[in-house]
C-alpha cells in the first residue's frame, strides 16, 4: 500500500536537495512532481548557490524560480565546457586613457533578465565612467567628465546602479543612462573602498576614507545612516560578508591590522582575508610573520555574544596553516566552501584545504599570474603574458574540486609586454581583461561565447 507524505513534511525533506537531485524527485509521481515545482525551493536554491539575498520575485519577470535557476546553471555548464574555438576574440581600443577599475552592471552572478547582454561599467584616467555592451564590444553610456580621478566603481546589477568614488571623496550613484548622477554625497577625505550591499531591509553602500571612517549610505539617494571610524588610517579594503552581518576592514599603514567589525565592535586580525560564500561566519586570513615573511593562513568562525548587556565579537580559530619556505609569496586568494583555500604561487595555482593539505596544483600558465578572481562558480587566472585560463568549482563537493575549463592565449598582433598588470573579470557569458601596452592608454580585451541562449 502506497503512503502519500503530507505537503509539508515533504516539502521540507525536499529543502535538503540540490537542483538535481530535486529534478530526480520530481519523476517519482504528479504529487511529488508538484511539491518539486515550488518557487519557494527553486528561491532558496538560488540564494545559496550563488551566494544572492533578497531578491524579489518581480526580478523574474515571467519566469518561475525553477526555470531560472535551471537556465543559470546552463549557462555556467556552457562555460565550463567552452573551448577556445567557442569564443568570439574582440579588442576595443582608441583614446580611452588608462581602464582601471571594473565590474559587471548586468552581474557577476546571474543575471535577473534570465539570457541576455554582459554589460560592463568601467573606470578611466580620464575621470570618465564609461559603460560597454560586451558581446557587441560598443559603449553604450559614458558620465560627463568629472572634477577629479575616479578611484572605485562598484555595482547593484539587480537594480542597474553604479557607484563610483573619487579622490577628493564625492560618492555618487548612476543609473548609466541618465547624462547626470542620481544623487551625490560628500565624504570627508579621499576614499579608497566602496561596497554595495543588498539585505533583507532594502540596499546601502558602503564607504571608507583616508581617516578610518567608514560611512553607510542608502541607495539610491545615498543620504547618511552612519559612520564608524574602524582605525586612525586609510580604509583601503571593506569586504562583507555573505549573510550581510559582518564586515572585513583593512588599512595600509605598516603599523595597522585589519579589523572585522560589527557596527563599532572589533576584533583585530592579520593580513588580507575572505569570507566564505558557503560558510556564513568563516573568515580566512592571508599573513606573513617572521624576518623571513613566511605565509600562512588562519580560519576562524566569528560570532557574537552578550556579556553584561554588551555585545562581544568572537573569534574561533579552527585552522591554521604556514606556507613551505621555497613556496613564492602569494599575492591573491580565495575561498569557496568554508574548507578549501585557492591561491598564486609564480606560475602555478594551488588549492589546500584550510588545515594545510594540498589537494590540487595546476601549471597551466607559462609565466606568473598577475590576477586571480574567484568567485562561487568560477576562478580566473590571468598571467604576466596576458593568457587567461577558466576553472570551475565542483558543487558536489569530490574531487575534481577545481575543474580545468579552457586556456585562452591573448592573439593580438601587438606583442609588445604590459606596462601595467593586466586584470580580469567574468560572468557566465564572457571573459572581459585590461591590457596596457602603452603608459597612456588600455586595451579591453574580450571573449564572449558564441553559442545561443534560449530558454
Amino acid at each position: 500500500m502506497e503512503i502519500e507524505l503530507p505537503d509539508l513534511p515533504l516539502l521540507r525533506v525536499f529543502s535538503f536537495l540540490d537542483p538535481f537531485s530535486l529534478l530526480k524527485a520530481s519523476q517519482v509521481n504528479k504529487h511529488w512532481n508538484n511539491i518539486a515545482a515550488n518557487d519557494d525551493l527553486w528561491r532558496k536554491l538560488y540564494m545559496n548557490r550563488w551566494n544572492v539575498y533578497n531578491l524579489s520575485y518581480e526580478c523574474l519577470g515571467s519566469w518561475t524560480w525553477k526555470q531560472f535557476v535551471l537556465q543559470q546553471i546552463r549557462q555556467e555548464y556552457r562555460m565550463a565546457l567552452a573551448q577556445p574555438e567557442d569564443f568570439n576574440y574582440r579588442e576595443v581600443s582608441g583614446n580611452l586613457g588608462i581602464l582601471g577599475p571594473m565590474a559587471y552592471l548586468s552581474g557577476s552572478s546571474p543575471r535577473m533578465d534570465g539570457p541576455g547582454r554582459s554589460v560592463i561599467c568601467i573606470v578611466s584616467s580620464k575621470r570618465i565612467l564609461y559603460t560597454w555592451d560586451v558581446q557587441g564590444g560598443t559603449m553604450i553610456w559614458s558620465s560627463p567628465v568629472q572634477r577629479s580621478n575616479i578611484s572605485h566603481v562598484a555595482t547593484l546589477p539587480q537594480m542597474h546602479l553604479a557607484f563610483t568614488v573619487d579622490l577628493e571623496g564625492t560618492v555618487k550613484v548612476w543609473n548609466c543612462q541618465d547624462k547626470d548622477a542620481l544623487a551625490a554625497f560628500p565624504v570627508s577625505k579621499a576614499c579608497f573602498s566602496l561596497e554595495t550591499c543588498l539585505t533583507k531591509d532594502g540596499p546601502f553602500l558602503m564607504v571608507g576614507n583616508s581617516e578610518g571612517d567608514i560611512y553607510t549610505l542608502t541607495v539610491p539617494g545615498l543620504s547618511y545612516i552612519s559612520k564608524v571610524n574602524a582605525f586612525n588610517y586609510s580604509v583601503d579594503r571593506l569586504v562583507i560578508s555573505p549573510e550581510k552581518k559582518w564586515v572585513f576592514v583593512s588599512g595600509s599603514h605598516q603599523h595597522v591590522l585589519p579589523k572585522v567589525s560589527v557596527a563599532v565592535y572589533g576584533l583585530t586580525l592579520k593580513g588580507g582575508a575572505c569570507w566564505a560564500p558557503k560558510k556564513k561566519n568563516r573568515l580566512t586570513v592571508m599573513f606573513r610573520r617572521g624576518s623571513n615573511k613566511k605565509t600562512g593562513f588562519t580560519t576562524f568562525d566569528v560570532t557574537t555574544e552578550k556579556i553584561r548587556g554588551k555585545t562581544v565579537v568572537k573569534a574561533n580559530q579552527i585552522a591554521s596553516f604556514l606556507l613551505p619556505v621555497h613556496m613564492e609569496p602569494p599575492v591573491w586568494m580565495g575561498v569557496h566552501d568554508g574548507q578549501m583555500i585557492v591561491f598564486e604561487s609564480g606560475s602555478h595555482l594551488f588549492l589546500f584545504t584550510i588545515n594545510g593539505l594540498l589537494l590540487q596544483q595546476f601549471e597551466d600558465h607559462q609565466r606568473t599570474i598577475s590576477d586571480l578572481q574567484v568567485n562561487s562558480i568560477h576562478v580566473l587566472t590571468i598571467s604576466m603574458d596576458d593568457s587567461l585560463h577558466m576553472y570551475m568549482w565542483n558543487e558536489d563537493g569530490h574531487y575534481p574540486y577545481l575543474k580545468n575549463c579552457c586556456h585562452l592565449d591573448f592573439v593580438s598582433s601587438d606583442q609588445t609586454p604590459s606596462c601595467y598588470v593586466s586584470r580580469g573579470i567574468c560572468d557566465n557569458m564572457s571573459i572581459v581583461c585590461l591590457v596596457s601596452r602603452s603608459r597612456e592608454s588600455s586595451i579591453l580585451v574580450i571573449y564572449s561565447l558564441n553559442v545561443k541562449y534560449g530558454n
